[in-house]
């Protein structure tokens, strides 16, 4: 937390440099990055953030939008990282066989894919991905193989070892800076642009 306060106390000291200076005078852009970098609460719980917010959300849906940039504060355009990571012992990516996905393969994988042995500990196996109408709500695929493109269900699956997909979560602050500390490491704050 204490980084935090350090990072928007360097960034507001950069972008309101002239004595005197107000959050609401600084550029566009110094008042995105300030109210991007607020984590508690976010720019939405901050009245002054609002209408800058707003703004650069209306302006990003027209033709020719230029990210605004705060040079005083040496951050550039934020990054966008829609996914979070995938739990552990699964990989990012996609199904080896075909399937729904296969259009989207130019985009971010959306998927979490792990190849198991269901064999070597069934009852585990089947607690996690036994129940059909569950796996379906959630959108995991229990998949042969030995490329076997249809979906199987872990019961009639003949063979020991599937490849298990899930969806990938997804994140929900999805844009983030990183901005630079008094003693220029860079910081992520992480933050959404949802009204």
């Amino acid at each position: 937390m204490k980084h935090l306060l350090y990072a928007a106390a360097g960034l507001a000291a950069l972008a309101f440099a002239p004595t005197g200076a107000k959050a609401q005078d600084a550029s566009w852009g110094c008042q995105i990055l300030l109210c991007a970098a607020s984590q508690t609460p976010s720019w939405h719980g901050v009245p002054y953030c609002v209408p800058p917010m707003k703004k650069l959300i209306s302006a990003m849906a027209k033709p020719g939008f230029d990210w605004p940039i705060c040079h005083e504060a040496k951050a550039g355009e934020p990054g966008r990282e829609e996914y979070e990571e995938c739990p552990a012992g699964f990989k990012v990516g996609y199904t080896e066989s075909g399937n729904h996905d296969d259009f989207n393969r130019d985009r971010e994988p959306n998927r979490c894919v792990q190849t198991m042995n269901r064999c070597e500990n069934r009852a585990e196996f089947e607690a996690r991905y036994g129940d059909e109408d569950e796996n379906e709500r959630a959108g995991i695929t229990v998949r042969s193989s030995t490329g076997n493109s249809a979906a199987l269900t872990a019961k009639r699956s003949t063979g020991c070892t599937v490849q298990i997909s899930t969806p990938r979560p997804r994140r929900t602050n999805d844009w983030y800076f990183d901005i630079p500390n008094d003693k220029g490491v860079k910081e992520r704050f992480w933050f959404n642009l949802r009204t």
